[in-house]
């Protein structure tokens, strides 16, 4: 376990998941940052640290203006809509947000005009004139997801108008090789506007750039960053353009009509924005939390893909006006389906939504992507066949097995109260001590290895149980002891086993809580086992398996 919590010492952290857009509805590629982050969070609240969990849906640019005129709605009756659709996922598949709030806020306009004021100041906000594409047709400058064409390095075609795809590389819009717009076709024209750009290049964001990658916890991060930090070649630090000319849907920049702030800016100042929204309403000191001086932590959990963003601007742009920088950002990779991207054609281009109208458990996935889920940024692959084979051997087959294996004969036969000087039998001696580890692999985010040191356990409170042979001992009188014995040790490694899964399994924990007659787990209860002074009540089937025609019509919901 971490040195702050063998020595007993309150942390104080603001975590974040990476803003959805709200321009279309969360899928389960989505659900891997949420699920990631919220197990870590729930692992930290487990040690009775002070956490916060704050996210918001990423309300503005080009996108959502368009959809909006699409359904011929305001802007922000479609925000509107969708964050309910948004919040309605996240509460089904229980990521526990302390707030969940909105791009399009008060709050956030404020933080992100005086943020803008504050570098522009400080002399790293230039003013220049610029040329961009400009559709003819639509009558409109074109974001860069706008425009599509040769990658201007490889070759590669269609792609978008920042970066590419295929190669990784970054580059202007005007760089595009046949470049055409996405929103009409015509090959755009080149267009002069005065934009704003943050000086990233300047020496004091550099210098102060190439100390901060020193935090990062994961090396390919570190390596990407010191890849874009490199001097000169295609990598070398730009400047960056935040912003973004009318028609536009987000915060006009103060003083300049028709001007507004790129949605790159006001995203990730939604975290705080968030956080301030949270801090207003329970009583919080949010300077507190945000100055440079202040002793709290903050994550950011986010996806390789936007690690540019929070490992250069944001921290950049935390750091020069005033605030504290992140203690972390933690990227993870894409999920494929099958072992491929996930494909609308094929049904495996899956809402969140159809996951919640099929039936299916929202634990099962929480589960399947713990074991797949480690402190790296490489990929991860949901393989059906496997995750139901993976859900019904693992939660159903070794963890739940062991209660329903024994739980009657304790009602039935001892008033469904356990022995208690069995509580201190070398197999709960073992489990005991593995708990502490299990914690520590949840706070590393090496959840595959925490779940798969829980079933290596629960293998062995089975053995156990298959040695001691509850159902032969019931039928003899003279085992009457001996079952008493048995049970009450096999449900208290229940109970232990439960304490290891909770932060990936927390509804399931909660029935176990209630099932077992006790309070809600931390890990300081490894060492508080189970009571005679507190029966257990009658058990009750805690999870289903999984059947195949269930992710047969899982498949087709989404085709």
């Amino acid at each position: 376990m971490s040195s702050s919590v063998l020595a007993g010492v309150p942390r104080r952290m603001l975590v974040t998941s990476a803003l959805p857009y709200a321009n279309g509805p969360i899928h389960i590629g989505h659900l891997i940052e949420y699920v990631q982050t919220d197990i870590w969070v729930r692992a930290m609240r487990m040690h009775g640290h002070e956490v916060y969990y704050v996210c918001a849906d990423d309300t503005h640019g080009t996108p959502v203006m368009l959809r909006a005129q699409f359904e011929e709605i305001k802007p922000c009756q479609l925000i509107q809509r969708v964050w309910h659709e948004h919040k309605r996922d996240f509460n089904y598949f229980g990521i526990s947000f302390d707030n969940y709030y909105s791009t399009d806020s008060d709050e956030n306009r404020v933080l992100s005009e005086t943020i803008f004021t504050t570098l522009y100041n400080r002399g790293l906000i230039a003013v220049r004139d610029i040329e961009q594409a400009y559709d003819p047709i639509k009558k409109m400058f074109l974001p860069d997801r706008f425009i599509k064409g040769n990658c201007p390095r490889c070759g590669e075609k269609d792609q978008y108008g920042d970066n590419c795809e295929a190669c990784g590389s970054i580059y202007q819009t005007t760089e595009l090789v046949k470049p055409y717009s996405v929103l009409s076709g015509v090959t755009p024209v080149n267009k002069t506007s005065t934009h704003y750009f943050f000086k990233l290049s300047d020496p004091l964001c550099e210098t102060f750039l190439r100390g901060w990658v020193g935090q990062l916890a994961q090396k390919e991060a570190t390596n990407k960053m010191l890849e874009w930090l490199s001097e000169g070649g295609d990598a070398k630090l730009a400047d960056w353009d935040i912003t973004r000319d009318a028609p536009y849907f987000g915060f006009e920049i103060p003083g300049s009509p028709g001007k507004y702030f790129y949605v790159w800016l006001d995203a990730p100042v939604g975290y705080y924005a968030s956080f301030k929204n949270l801090c207003d309403r329970h009583g919080l000191n949010f300077d507190e939390w945000v100055r440079p001086e202040s002793t709290t932590e903050q994550y950011h959990f986010i996806g390789k893909d936007i690690l540019y963003f929070h490992t250069l601007f944001w921290p950049a742009m935390l750091k020069f006006s005033g605030y504290r920088t992140p203690t972390n950002v933690f990227a993870h990779g894409f999920l494929t389906v099958e072992g491929k991207k996930m494909s609308k054609s094929r049904g495996t281009f899956i809402s969140a939504n159809s996951y919640i109208t099929t039936g299916l458990d929202p634990q099962w996935l929480r589960y399947y992507f713990a074991t797949k889920l480690n402190s790296t940024m490489g990929d991860i692959d949901l393989n059906f066949d496997d995750f139901r084979a993976r859900v019904n051997s693992d939660l159903l087959g070794k963890y739940v097995n062991i209660a329903s294996r024994t739980a009657t004969f304790l009602v039935k036969g001892f008033n469904a109260c356990v022995l208690d000087s069995a509580m201190n039998h070398q197999l709960l001696i073992q489990l005991r001590t593995a708990i502490p580890a299990i914690a520590t692999y949840y706070e590393s985010r090496e959840y595959g290895r925490a779940v798969r040191q829980v079933m290596v356990l629960a293998n062995a409170v089975n053995a156990y149980i298959d040695e001691a042979k509850p159902w032969r001992q019931a039928k003899d009188l003279n085992h009457s002891i001996a079952l008493h014995e048995t049970c009450s040790i096999s449900l208290e490694g229940f109970r232990l086993l439960t304490l290891a899964l909770k932060p990936v399994l927390p509804k399931l924990a909660e029935s176990v809580e209630r099932f077992l007659s006790i309070e809600p787990l931390t890990w300081a209860d490894v060492t508080v086992p189970l009571s005679s002074m507190r029966p257990i009540r009658p058990y009750q089937d805690l999870m289903r398996r999984i059947e195949p025609q269930q992710i047969n019509k899982l498949l087709l919901a989404n085709q």
